[in-house]
């Protein structure tokens, strides 16, 4: 090579070098995270453990006054715990230290009502030391839930109380290592033993615990901690306004730093919000936060559980998934299957980078720099990013694969360091010398997952369509997730048909109606099917192409309803809380001040031990039933009171809501609302049952 032109290449790359290092970095858009903020969202996935005296009570709120002597888990293992956490994937656990109902799983210098006056271990234990130690063990963080409310405590409602509660916070954040999150749960005030007053008591939410000193004594002794919190000062993470797993699609990880913050608030973040307060999306894997035998066959499936992580942490959240621990003190061998199988799946799905060795244009670059070229964006870390220049939100960047390539999930990461920017945003591949557009979507924040059918394409297109500032992508995928058959929906009618609905429209459909498991061999289902009486249904999807199948459906049905009848409404839409299909549901304001009666004809006499009632599903006019009184009749003249009380947590989890009762014959039955969750006169009903002998 000629001396003089090799001289001149060298100067004009020290040249490009020094022209890269001139080059600014974007000024920050927005409110962005503190140092803990970030540490908790790099965690992504993490475990919550709800153990108590409810565990021995079959109960989901205890109500103060169950006795010491009950809390006795003979085979307590904090090391299982852990270790079950660990090997799916979650990076550490927050515990139930202090539930509702006021008893500590700690020996606390405070109070009697704790474990130092259980049989277990004769008074000498400490759970809190015990999943300290473990957590340290297995490398995971360890986090306390102390409940604000204590049903148990004579001075709740009173400023004495107050002190109490400080005075446990600084037990279990001194004595106990590190603590990366504290979790103040937000239900507050109402009926409980009180020391022995049995009565309700009311506070103000958001003045009574004084947050803002509460908070400042939390950060002096853990300066390490984010703190969780569903009402009163804002904290440093939000609840999602709901325990059913999901965050909304357009999530900003914003609020505002004083006024009140409704569903959508919570559900979607504030796009201009002036403070970061991002989303924590909290659910059980089971139906219920702490342990009931019955649910044992209830735990969620994987398909279930993968839904919920890419609608959480696939949505800029992270994933707070709950083990009810049984009596015993372990957590039940269908719950560690799940999350293994879990762990298993998102491992897989997840495996492979398609971007590795791709390579990435931009259409616009900041500066013209490499230093926030299109490659950073594919460079599999988040501490470099591609950026345009200021004035640019929006623009495109092309991956080439070099050849055919098939995948079907999307992933990205904005450089959340200096704020959430981007809006808007599309997908194409180029498929067969054409561009099609394959997903959409609005925000990304700290990582944004998208789900889309399986395509084979040599390029893919991420347009950014609009932005608050110029976008800043840390990181890209792109992958070929494995397919998981998720299971049909089973429906009765009020008619006694069968339907059962698949997922995926291409899938086939199996079943059996005589309680046995559904395999390929069972009948193939082609359309909906006349039943009568009791049954038990089974059954699976399979794909017709590999014959891979899901894992059953098991609906057990009571008798047919087809001749019931709703008295005293004229609303045809009435009927739709018998139609068998939870996603219906019959919403009607009552006229004046509740109770408000459904009154039902069964149209013949039988033998009842129970109801069910399943709540409306309507986050924006909230309806859902709390408090109830059920009668029955033989003439419907003449009625009986044979179940009362409320419906615990039903507003974070407004799943079936069970009763039993004494048996009795009865022709008529009638469902009285007592109260709502907002306290108006809205009245929602997806389902009403029965439960017969």
């Amino acid at each position: 090579m000629n001396r003089g032109l090799f001289i001149g290449i060298l100067l004009s790359l020290s040249l490009l070098e020094i022209s890269c290092k001139k080059v600014e970095a974007p000024a920050a858009c927005g409110p962005v995270p503190t140092e803990n903020q970030m540490r908790w969202q790099e965690m992504e996935y993490y475990a919550f453990i709800h153990f108590s005296l409810n565990t021995y009570t079959d109960q989901s709120w205890g109500f103060g006054n169950e006795d010491v002597a009950l809390f006795n888990p003979t085979e307590l293992d904090a090391r299982q715990w852990a270790r079950i956490c660990k090997e799916a994937g979650m990076k550490g656990i927050i515990v139930t230290a202090k539930h509702h109902c006021g008893f500590c799983l700690w020996p606390s210098a405070y109070t009697e009502y704790s474990v130092k006056n259980a049989p277990w271990k004769d008074g000498k234990g400490d759970v809190i030391r015990e999943l300290a130690d473990a957590c340290k063990e297995y490398g995971l963080k360890l986090g306390i839930y102390l409940s604000p409310w204590d049903r148990n405590h004579a001075d709740y409602g009173k400023p004495e109380y107050i002190t109490y509660f400080r005075n446990q916070l600084k037990e279990l954040l001194t004595n106990y290592g590190d603590i990366f999150e504290v979790w103040y749960d937000g239900a507050n005030g109402g009926t409980g033993w009180y020391g022995g007053a049995n009565e309700n008591r009311k506070i103000d939410r958001t003045t009574y615990y004084d947050w803002k000193n509460t908070y400042k004594l939390v950060r002096e002794l853990q300066p390490n901690i984010v703190i969780w919190n569903d009402g009163g000062d804002r904290a440093d993470l939000r609840w999602v306004g709901t325990e059913g797993g999901w965050v909304g699609e357009t999530n900003w990880s914003l609020l505002n730093a004083t006024g009140d913050v409704p569903f959508e608030m919570l559900h979607h973040g504030v796009e201009n919000g002036d403070s970061w307060v991002p989303a924590e999306v909290n659910t059980s894997i089971r139906p219920e936060w702490f342990y009931h035998p019955g649910e044992d066959s209830k735990v969620k499936t994987l398909p279930q559980l993968m839904d919920t992580y890419y609608n959480s942490v696939g949505r800029n959240g992270t994933f707070l998934l709950n083990f009810p621990i049984m009596p015993n003190g372990l957590i039940h061998p269908n719950d560690e299957k799940a999350a293994l199988d879990l762990a298993a799946a998102v491992k897989e799905a997840f495996a492979v980078n398609l971007v590795k060795k791709a390579y990435a244009e931009a259409s616009n670059t900041r500066g013209n720099s490499r230093k926030f070229g299109a490659a950073k964006a594919i460079d599999e870390t988040t501490e470099t990013y591609w950026a345009t220049d200021d004035e640019v939100k929006t623009a495109s960047l092309t991956i080439d694969f070099g050849k055919p390539t098939t995948f079907n999930r999307f992933m990205a990461q904005e450089y959340i360091r200096l704020g959430q920017r981007v809006k808007a945003f599309t997908l194409e591949a180029l498929v067969d010398g054409n561009w099609k557009e394959i997903a959409k979507a609005t925000t990304i924040g700290y990582k944004r997952i998208l789900r889309f059918p399986t395509v084979t394409a040599t390029q893919i297109r991420f347009s950014i369509t609009d932005s608050k500032a110029c976008p800043l992508i840390a990181n890209i995928g792109v992958y070929n997730a494995p397919q998981i058959l998720t299971q049909p929906t089973i429906i009765r009618n009020q008619a006694g048909e069968i339907s059962i609905i698949p997922a995926d429209a291409e899938s086939e459909i199996y079943y059996t109606l005589d309680g046995s498991e559904a395999t390929k061999n069972s009948t193939k289902y082609t359309g909906p099917v006349q039943t009568e009486g009791k049954l038990k249904v089974s059954a699976i999807s399979v794909e017709p192409s590999s014959g891979k199948s899901s894992a059953a459906t098991v609906e057990e049905f009571g008798l047919s309803r087809k001749d019931w009848k709703i008295l005293g409404i004229e609303d045809e839409n009435a009927y739709r809380i018998l139609d068998g299909n939870i996603s219906t549901a019959w919403h009607h304001e009552h006229k004046t001040k509740l109770p408000a009666d459904l009154v039902i004809d069964l149209g013949a006499t039988l033998t009842l031990s129970g109801f069910k009632y399943y709540p409306e599903q309507n986050s924006w006019q909230p309806s859902t039933i709390t408090h109830y009184g059920f009668y029955t009749s033989a003439d419907g003249k003449k009625w009986k009171l044979v179940s009362e009380g409320e419906f615990a947590n039903i507003k974070n989890n407004p799943l079936w809501q069970t009763k039993q009762f004494e048996l009795v014959a009865a022709r008529y039955i009638k469902f009285q609302a007592l109260k709502n969750t907002e306290n108006n006169n809205n009245i929602g009903y997806a389902e009403i049952d029965v439960i017969t002998n």
